[in-house]
């Protein structure tokens, strides 16, 4: 029978010292996993409801270089620990929606799935950041069954809409190329993108919801 245990544990029962290379098979795992879950709600929601609110979906797993570069910016230390204690978005998945409502849509039916824990929500959308950025995010648990053990494991789902994706597509380029330290007025041209963007998601959701009602009278 399978025992619930943690990563750390794991390794310590495979009597390796300190296997990056197993925590990182964990972590790819949950997001195999987390990835099925997503796509068979996907197909649920089209074949019940005749709805279909994802886009398109994308997963990442953080590289080496980047999980030790996290650690060492916020001050810990490059163990399997650390790693697993502090950076929470080893695991990530992008989920993009067309209309902002079908985002909180989206995240309230994975939040409701059992063996999978919600351990902490962002709303950016409600609450953007001051850079305009907008994006839900969700800090997940997932069970990964392997052979003869459960292991919770953290994953990062971002659920967005298409117009929100864009601008941040954007944002992480000029960041990345300019190392946090771009020209004043990209920070005044983005923060203007992200206000033109609002408005065209809450118009493109008007427009979709006027023609629910059309189509329902």
């Amino acid at each position: 029978m399978a025992v619930e245990m943690t990563i750390q544990e794991y390794i310590h029962k495979r009597s390796e010292k300190d296997s990056f290379e197993t925590a990182m098979f964990i972590y790819e795992s949950a997001l195999i996993q987390m990835t099925s879950r997503i796509e068979v709600l996907n197909r649920e929601l089209s074949h019940v409801y005749q709805y279909n609110p994802i886009e398109y979906v994308k997963t990442r797993l953080k590289t080496p270089e980047s999980i030790m570069k996290k650690l060492r910016k916020n001050g810990h230390n490059i163990t399997i620990d650390d790693m697993v204690t502090y950076v929470n978005d080893i695991a990530g998945i992008r989920i993009t929606c067309s209309f902002f409502s079908e985002v909180y849509f989206v995240a309230d039916m994975l939040a409701r799935q059992d063996n999978l824990s919600v351990i902490h929500i962002k709303d950016y959308i409600g609450h953007p950041k001051e850079s305009g950025y907008k994006s839900y995010h969700m800090l997940l648990s997932i069970q990964v069954a392997l052979a003869d053990a459960v292991i919770p494991t953290k994953v990062e789902v971002q659920v967005r809409t298409m117009a929100m994706d864009f601008w941040a597509s954007l944002e992480h380029k000029i960041y990345y190329k300019y190392e946090g330290n771009a020209p004043g007025y990209f920070e005044r041209e983005l923060q203007e993108c992200a206000s033109i963007i609002s408005r065209l998601d809450a118009k493109m959701m008007s427009l979709n919801e006027a023609m629910k009602r059309i189509d329902g009278e």
